[in-house]
């Protein structure tokens, strides 16, 4: 009798782990039923289960102090969805953004070397406005330039144990001691 007991225990145990098991998996599965919705603004997508707050920073040029001040700006709940705004609201968004008036120091684009004028930019014009300014730093040959061209770092970091990827030969390392295997000589 001792024995049959010791036997049912591993066997219920067993079925409750495969019945746990069971569970993970059904509950791992994607719901059919959810829908996920996208809101467009500004010509970005923005998955729509987001805060306003976390949303406004898929805009590339938006930072999250922006998106905060956007937010406060237009009088809006930080913690609304995306997809529960109206289209007003989200028209009102992209109007704010044509014409943003926030204070300078949050702007991305400070006295701009071609203008003089503070402005702020988003996406692509955005990644433009960087490459043209690093092509003027080196055609101008300044020492930030010249770190852009050669692929080293620009802000003034070490160099010693960073930054490997592009170089050849490792300074502070000893090469291999060469073996020649030229013939020798026999002496009789």
């Amino acid at each position: 009798m001792a024995e049959e007991k010791q036997d049912k225990k591993p066997e219920k145990k067993q079925e409750v782990k495969q019945d746990k098991q069971k569970e993970e998996k059904a509950s791992k599965r994607p719901q059919e039923d959810r829908m996920e919705s996208i809101v467009r603004v500004y010509g970005f997508d923005i998955p729509g289960n987001k805060n306003i707050l976390v949303g406004l920073t898929y805009i590339k040029g938006i930072s999250w102090a922006l998106s905060n001040a956007i937010c406060k700006k237009l009088n809006l709940q930080m913690s609304k969805k995306i997809q529960d705004m109206s289209k007003d609201e989200l028209k009102k968004i992209e109007d704010f953004l044509e014409v943003i008036n926030v204070y300078d120091f949050m702007k991305n684009r400070r006295f701009a070397p071609d203008t003089g004028k503070t402005s702020h930019i988003y996406a692509s014009d955005l990644d433009i406005a960087k490459e043209f300014d690093i092509k003027r730093l080196k055609t101008m040959k300044s020492f930030v330039g010249i770190r852009h061209a050669a692929g080293q770092p620009v802000r003034g970091q070490r160099t010693k144990s960073h930054f490997r990827k592009k170089k050849t030969a490792i300074v502070g390392k000893k090469a291999a001691p060469k073996v020649s295997k030229a013939p020798t000589k026999e002496k009789y």
